[in-house]
């Protein structure tokens, strides 16, 4: 089993109303789970948002916290209901309401990982299944929970930065139209998960940097974004999507060459929504 559920960077200031977490990043895979997938160590890596974590590494330095997953993504995934259970999967689990993740072998434990290739060869039991939840699920909730909790505290509002990446290729449709390719798709369940001021600075943020940036096409935010996007109560929630191909060789999965421009870049993003004010999230509400 990986050895953390998550790790933790908290500012030795808290100045910031954002929280920042990566809950796709992980890339502790332990020795037991290799063993007991059909697939070879690379493989298994193919749906994980790699290097995201050190992407996004600078937001304690701007007095923001950082959530880090420490298991895979292709054991857990953090991005879904703890009752997404896949029945083709895993033993004992009956079929419920249609749910296109989980039909398509994307649910809190992963049946695929990209372009549909299987992670076992049968089933899981439930009980391995709910050990996983209780194990790594759970504590990453109630951790970011925690996080934006006292976010609200101390500044009144709590802005969720989910970080992500998509493949290059996600955004082949937008290209084929004849349209500038985004860099960047940043997800706010069209308005239901975060106010238009906070998406808005966000999305400046970005733009400053030089990235191109579209919103909620074809990423409007999963799980986490439905589940902490609750603007009515001062929390906010943005899924961020990074293009894989600006920073690193998604065959590979190896950092390329213009891995520390992306980072140094991103750092003046980051700095730039740690920066975001619960003053002016006041005023556009008014």
């Amino acid at each position: 089993m990986p050895h953390i559920a998550y790790e933790v960077v908290r500012p030795d200031q808290a100045r910031s109303c954002a929280v920042f977490a990566s809950p796709h990043s992980g890339r502790n895979y332990s020795f037991s789970f290799l063993r007991s997938t059909v697939l070879d160590g690379h493989s298994i890596r193919s749906s994980e948002d790699a290097f995201v974590d050190l992407l996004f590494n600078s937001a304690p330095h701007f007095g923001a916290p950082f959530l880090m997953a420490g298991a895979p993504r292709a054991y857990l995934d953090l991005n879904r209901s703890r009752d997404e259970l896949d029945p083709a999967l895993i033993e004992g689990v009956r079929r419920q309401a249609h749910n296109p993740r989980v039909a398509f072998g994307l649910g809190v434990i992963p049946r695929v990982v990209a372009n549909g290739r299987s992670i076992y060869q049968g089933k899981l039991t439930l009980d391995e299944a709910r050990a996983r939840i209780a194990t790594y699920w759970v504590p990453y909730h109630d951790m970011l929970q925690s996080l934006l909790n006292d976010a609200r505290a101390d500044h009144g509002q709590a802005i969720l930065v989910d970080c992500h990446s998509m493949p290059h290729e996600a955004m082949d449709g937008v290209a084929r139209m004849g349209l500038k390719r985004p860099e960047v798709v940043l997800g706010d369940r069209f308005g239901a998960a975060a106010s238009s001021d906070v998406v808005d600075q966000i999305e400046a943020a970005f733009v400053k940097a030089g990235f191109t940036v579209t919103r909620n096409t074809p990423f409007a935010g999963a799980y986490i974004t439905q589940a902490y996007g609750r603007p009515a109560r001062g929390q906010h929630a943005v899924q961020v999507e990074l293009d894989r191909s600006l920073y690193m060789n998604e065959s590979l999965v190896r950092p390329n060459g213009d891995f520390e421009d992306v980072q140094k870049a991103l750092r003046g993003v980051v700095a730039e929504i740690a920066r975001i004010r619960p003053e002016s999230l006041a005023l556009a509400a008014e």
